[in-house]
Formats: structure tokens, sequence, C-alpha cells
């Protein structure tokens, strides 16, 4: 792994830090005495810190140590949370996702880049602010103990003069094969305090023939005066942890771990102990007696010298240990997970594709030839192609919860600005569905979120004159339905008020004077380009700009989106989108002499169209067990001229609405590698994309909830004539 792999490692799990820090910030906003949250913070802060000292990415490692310092103090009880504290780290946060954007080659405008640097000068004065401001505590008090004179009472430890922290250092052989830089720890180290005394360790250092310039032979000891806590040093060596043997002692340890650090030392016991009696670490009498005492006495297990020695009491040794044990049991967890660039993924599913393609027309060659033996070996190889394609597919899909977890902030930020109390409610997050899916639904997402928090939500005044809570409340939901997947952005507001949308339409020559339309109809009509009914334009929302591009967006993801909503009661936006944009089951028919592909996981079932129906009409209606069926003939809406014989009703269904499609003939089951329309074929309606056959045609794939959306349209305006 070269130096830029390594860069490319830190922007990718500083970001996730960072929207780990966002969420641990929102829970700290609800519930301010939320301990693990304030950990949770601190560590992303110092983790990012520690990260981008070893990329010498100086102005970042300064920034995070500022906010890190206050956080420090927050940790410890000196200052108190509250929501401009909140507000500050959010920001900081930011600020953070910027600097890493950077270090990844995203660049800005330079007056962008000048306005950012002057606001992390501002932000960087008000955590040093906030860090003096030490007289509001939060209310936390150690635990007394009732035992005072017992830990008075304890023998005084023999500890070592030295005053300076001791880190001994023996880098594993591979670490410059890792991409990792040994003098870079060094140097960031120098970051927290001052290295004293160094000394080089060469012992294991081979001859000059058996030399590897790639291997690392080298260790260090060395003494270290810093104000740094612990864990701040021994985060330094986060990414060298599995492949060195690293051990600090603090300012005055005991004899005793001295003594356990010559003892497991490499190069013997004698051998370190001259080396820490040369660096002035030890006197010469302190390690001799060590030595005595090691002579006298069997080695202590870790717990009892903690306690015994470091005054630690017994039930934090515990709790540590516990601790340990399950982060020993969370390694094998986190060990099954592995990165994999996006690019490579893609790949992937396209020779996937592929493999489909040519297993369907080695099926048909098969099938042409009538040998059996070969028949059935090609069959064993379409499942196991099948099953290949199933398991790609799989690496693609993510937890809609990705993008879900950008809203909390979202809407907090957005309901102070507005004025109003607004509660996200999330449900569903763990739905799965296609990657690309998750990243092109982020920004329809956003539009519609900020739109019902900004029209739909009322101010608090309004909502309690209804007799409504003071509080909003905002619903992102995702589930499955008939192989899609449902997205549902809900409010309790006030509703979409059908006259006024109706009559601005009127306005605007959208609907014709007399034109009577059903309520889906009219709602349908805020998503024309330019449409607003808003008695003024706010910073979010009001200028019709945006619901049209929402619905041209999910279009383009061969989605849909429909409304439901009540005056007074509220709203909700329901977009419906495919699991996948790659490879699916199909159904294939034949209409005239062309192919055509439905989606499988849309059919219900297929029936035979009884023998007086079968008439050249463009729509008609079929009895389907005592219940009328809307009936598309695809051969009249594509103008393709039947190949005769008897016919076949394909029904279909799509969200609460079902369709019967007139077709020649039933071809059954087919694995189906979706490949986009040219940009001349965009606007084509009830076309998703086309496939190729075996054989090597190319067969359109049609895009059901047009087709059903026609059906009933067609039954709705039978039902109006019939009224």
């Amino acid at each position: 792994m070269n130096v830029d792999e390594v860069l490319q490692t830190f922007v990718a799990e500083a970001r996730e830090l960072l929207l780990g820090m966002e969420d641990s910030l929102l829970a700290l906003e609800q519930d301010p005495a939320d301990g693990e949250a304030i950990a949770a913070t601190f560590r992303a802060i110092h983790t990012i810190k520690g990260s981008a000292g070893l990329f010498s990415l100086d102005e970042l490692v300064a920034f995070a140590h500022v906010a890190e310092t206050l956080l420090d103090r927050v940790r410890s009880g000196q200052v108190a949370v509250n929501g401009a504290l909140i507000a500050l780290l959010l920001e900081c946060g930011d600020q953070l996702g910027l600097m890493v954007g950077q270090v990844a080659g995203e660049t800005l405008a330079e007056d962008t880049a000048a306005a950012h640097a002057a606001r992390r000068v501002d932000l960087v004065a008000a955590l040093q602010s906030h860090c003096g401001d030490t007289g509001a505590t939060v209310a936390t008090t150690a635990p007394a103990t009732d035992e005072p004179s017992r830990l008075a009472a304890e023998e005084e430890v023999e500890r070592a003069h030295n005053q300076a922290w001791h880190i001994s250092l023996r880098f594993g052989p591979d670490v410059m094969k890792l991409g990792m830089d040994p003098s870079a720890f060094l140097r960031y180290l120098g970051t927290l305090g001052t290295i004293t005394h160094i000394t080089p360790l060469w012992d294991r250092l081979p001859p000059a023939d058996e030399m590897d310039p790639e291997c690392c032979y080298l260790g260090f000891e060395l003494d270290f005066l810093s104000d740094a806590s612990r864990e701040a040093i021994d985060s330094t060596f986060d990414f060298v942890r599995d492949d060195c043997r690293i051990a600090i002692l603090p300012p005055r340890a005991a004899l005793g771990d001295y003594l356990r650090l010559m003892a497991e030392a490499p190069e013997g016991t004698d051998r370190l102990g001259e080396i820490l009696v040369d660096s002035g670490a030890l006197t010469a009498a302190e390690v001799e007696r060590a030595l005595d005492r090691q002579r006298r006495a069997a080695p202590p297990r870790l717990g009892e010298i903690l306690t015994q020695e470091a005054g630690v009491p017994p039930v934090l040794v515990q709790a540590a240990l516990d601790k340990q044990a399950k982060v020993r049991d969370s390694k094998p967890a986190a060990s099954r997970f592995v990165r994999v660039d996006a690019d490579k993924l893609e790949e992937l599913i396209n020779q996937v594709g592929e493999l489909v393609i040519a297993g369907a027309s080695a099926g048909l060659l098969a099938q042409r030839n009538g040998n059996g033996a070969l028949i059935e070996a090609v069959a064993l190889v379409e499942r196991q192609v099948e099953v290949i394609r199933d398991r790609a597919l799989s690496l693609r899909m993510v937890e809609i919860g990705e993008s879900f977890n950008r809203f909390p902030r979202v809407v907090r930020d957005v309901s102070r600005e507005l004025g109003k109390d607004i509660e996200l409610v999330i449900t569903g997050a763990e739905t799965e569905l296609d990657k690309t899916v998750v990243e092109k639904i982020g920004d329809p997402l956003m539009h519609l979120v900020r739109n019902a928090m900004d029209h739909g939500i009322e101010p608090t005044e309004a909502r309690l004159a209804a007799g409504k809570p003071a509080r909003g409340r905002l619903g992102l939901n995702a589930y499955h339905e008939s192989g899609s997947i449902v997205i549902e952005v809900a409010d309790d507001g006030g509703g979409l008020k059908r006259d006024k949308i109706l009559a601005k339409a009127r306005e605007r020559g959208l609907v014709a004077p007399g034109q009577v339309l059903d309520d889906r109809e009219v709602f349908a009509l805020i998503f024309e380009p330019g449409f607003s009914t808003a008695d003024q334009v706010t910073n979010l929302s009001g200028r019709g700009v945006g619901m049209d591009v929402v619905k041209r967006n999910i279009a383009a993801l061969r989605g849909s989106i429909d409304i439901d909503s009540r005056e007074g009661a509220g709203t909700t936006m329901r977009i419906r989108l495919p699991l996948t944009l790659a490879i699916i089951d199909g159904f294939l028919i034949q209409v005239g002499g062309s192919p055509f592909v439905v989606p499988l996981d849309l059919v219900q079932e297929c029936v035979e169209l009884p023998a007086c129906d079968q008439r050249a009409q463009p729509s008609h209606y079929l009895d389907l067990r005592g219940e009328a069926l809307p009936c598309l003939n695809l051969g009249h809406l594509l103008d393709l001229e039947s190949s005769g014989g008897r016919q076949n009703v394909v029904v279909v269904k799509y969200g609460n609405r079902r369709a019967g499609l007139v077709v020649d003939r039933l071809l059954g089951e087919f694995q189906t590698v979706i490949k986009p329309l040219g940009q001349m074929f965009r606007h084509l309606r009830g076309i998703a994309g086309s496939t190729i056959l075996g054989s090597g045609e190319v067969a359109l794939i049609l895009d059901v909830p047009p087709l059903v959306q026609q059906a009933a349209d067609q039954e709705a305006r039978r039902l109006g004539r019939l009224g």
C-alpha cells in the first residue's frame, strides 16, 4: 500500500468518524448528561487529530487539538454542556469535514477558501473562549470511598525517580511495507511534548547481505516530557499497534513496571537495564533493587500490580478487564469487513451481467441442438450463474439508513432557522437497496424534507390553536413492497390545500376551465415546473423551483412519486424505486414479432384472454374472478401488428393498482441485464431500458408504473362517464 492509498484510507475513516461525532452531538443535545456521547465525540476528534499528525497535516492537527482540549474539559466536568456548545462543536465538525475534503483533493474557489479560513480562526477563538469559561460545571462528583484509613495505611510503593514518560518501541519488520514511516510517529510525539532522550536499538539488524531494504529492524527506548494523557500518547500508535511491540510507563512509574519491561524486552533484562541506566530513566541502584525484588518474589498478575502498586481500586481493574474482553470479542466481527473500491465493484457487476447474457446464449444453443446431456449441463451452469448474480448484487446493497443519517442534523438546523419545534422519527433504516440508488436519492429526499418543514408543518402558535401538539412530527420510513422499495416523507402539518392548488393551476393555464380532476391529479400539479402556492419566498423554498427536479430525478431512477394529503392533518410523499439498477428477474413476452420484458416482481399472474375479448381495441376491461380489471392492448399501444392466435393477459400490480397487459405470447422467466437507453429515448413513456437476449436480439424493458397509471386513468374516465 503506497502513501496515497494510506492517505485515502485516512480520508474515508475521518469522514466516518465525523458522521459518528455528529450523531453523538445530536444525542448529547437531547441528553446533556450522556457520558458515552461525550466520550464518543472526544474519541472521534482525538483519533482524527492523531491520524492527521502521521501525515504532517499541521493545520488540521492544530484545529483538532483546540477542539479536543475543550472536549477534554467537558469530559472532566469543567465545562457545562449547553445548546451553544453543541452548536459550536457541530460547526467544528463541519470545518474539519472541509479540511479533510481538501486533503482528499477537493478544491474551493479562492473567495470561498478565504471565507472558510476566516471562519476557522473565529471557531478557534470561540473554542478557546469556552475553554476559559470554567465557572459552570457539569454536576459530576467522584465517588466517595468508605475506606480512607485503609488507603492511607497502604504500604508506600517504591517508584523510579524518572519524571518523564518512558516509551519502549519495537516496530514490526513489515511496517514500511504497510506504508508507514516509523519516523512519522516520533515526529508526531514531538507535537505532544518533548523527547528528552532516545536510544535506537539495532540488535535485530542482520548482516548487510541479508538485509531487506523494505524491512524495519530498529527499536527505540525514549523518555518523553508531556502533559498529555496516557490515552493521547497511546493513540499515537493506533495505526501500527497490531504489528509492533509498544510499552508506555508514566512518570515515576513503580520499579515493578520497569522490571517487567526489562524481563519482556527482546534484548534481555541485562541489556535493557544498561540502556535505562545510560538514558537516565533509572539509576543503577534502582535497577539492582528491582532485580533483587524479582529474585525474592514471583511475578504478580497485572491486576494485582495495578491494585497494590498503583493504588487503583479493584472495581476499576475489573471494569477494565471486562472492557478488554469486549474489545477482544469484537475484533473478529470487525475483521469480517473489507473496503472495496466502488469502481472495482461496478466492473464486477458489469462482468456478471455479461456472464448472464453469455449463459442465456449457451442455453438457447443447447435447446436448438437438442442434446439432453448438454441441456442439463447448461441448466446447471445457469443456476450457478444465478447464484453468482445474486451474491454480486448483494455486495452493492446497502441500508437506506446511509441516506437517512444525514437528516437529524438537517432537521435540527432548519427547525431552528424557522423557529419551529420539530422532531424527526426514522423507521425502516435497515431496509436495503442498491448503493447507486442510495447515492442518487439523497438530493430529492433533502428537498422533500426541507419543503415539509417549511410549508407543511405549521408554526407552534398555529398548531396549538388547531389543537395539535406544539412539537411537529416529521417521519422518514422505508420498506419493501412488490420488488420495489418505498420511501415515505410524512409530516403532521397543515396538508396540501386542494382548492388553492387548483385555482393557481387554472390561473397559469395548467387546467382547462371546467376540467374535473381527482385529488391525485390535483396534488400532482405541484410537480409542474415553476409551480408554487407559497405566499412568500424564504431561504428554503417558495420560488417554484425544486419539486419538478425531484420528480425528474426520481423518474431517472425508474421510480415514481405519489402524494397522500388531508388538509389540516398532514401530507405523505411516497417514493417507489426499483431495488437495483443493474440486473433483475424478468418475464419475457412477445407482442407482434417483438420481444419485451416485464419485471418479474410486478407480475401477479397470467391468464388466457377469452375468445369474446379477442378484439382489436386499445383498451378494455376483463372480468377477472368478478373484478373489473382494466387492460391495455400492447399491440395497439406500441403500434405493432398482432401475430395472430390466442392472446394472453399479464396481470401486473404497482402499489395498490392493478392492470392487465394483453400480449401475443408468454416466453417465460428471463434474467435481465438492464442496458440504459440513449439520450434520444429518455422521454419515451412506458419503456424503462433494454436488454440483450441469448439470440443477440434486443428486447425493450417495459416501464410498468406509467402503463398501470394509464390503465387506471382510463378506468377513472369510464367511471366518470357512467356517473
